[in-house]
């Protein structure tokens, strides 16, 4: 093939991608350039950094304790990010993206890190 023919392929190719599937190339990249563990290679028990938007974030009480629940994704996975005792944390809202801290458990088969550390960061650009 040549040099050009590379070139409208890969045009091609992400012209007819998904939106979804953008974003995650995009999440994947942005993440990987900030030091995030990828979400899909996270292992139970292990203390990581993960860098994400958040795609959900909602108040489901546990044991009659508040709890802020939250979906992180990198574009390899989806983590649920739990704040026990939180009914609402400022700048913690769907979209936006930070650098979250702890140990995986694995709860009923999801990937769960219960009070992470986290620190707000700007999106990827463009």
């Amino acid at each position: 093939m040549t040099e050009l023919q590379v070139g409208l392929r890969s045009a091609l190719s992400r012209l007819t991608r998904s939106n979804r599937s953008l974003d995650e190339v995009a999440e994947r990249k942005h993440s990987a350039a900030l030091g995030g563990t990828p979400c899909g290679q996270l292992k139970d028990r292990h203390r990581v950094q993960i860098v994400g938007s958040l795609r959900s974030v909602s108040l489901r009480p546990r044991a009659g304790v508040p709890a802020l629940e939250a979906e992180i994704s990198d574009g390899t996975g989806v983590v649920t990010l739990i704040f026990l005792g939180r009914r609402e944390i400022p700048g913690i809202t769907p979209g936006r993206w930070l650098r979250v801290s702890g140990l995986v458990a694995c709860d009923a088969g999801r990937r769960t890190i219960y009070n992470p550390g986290y620190e707000l960061i700007p999106a990827p650009r463009g």
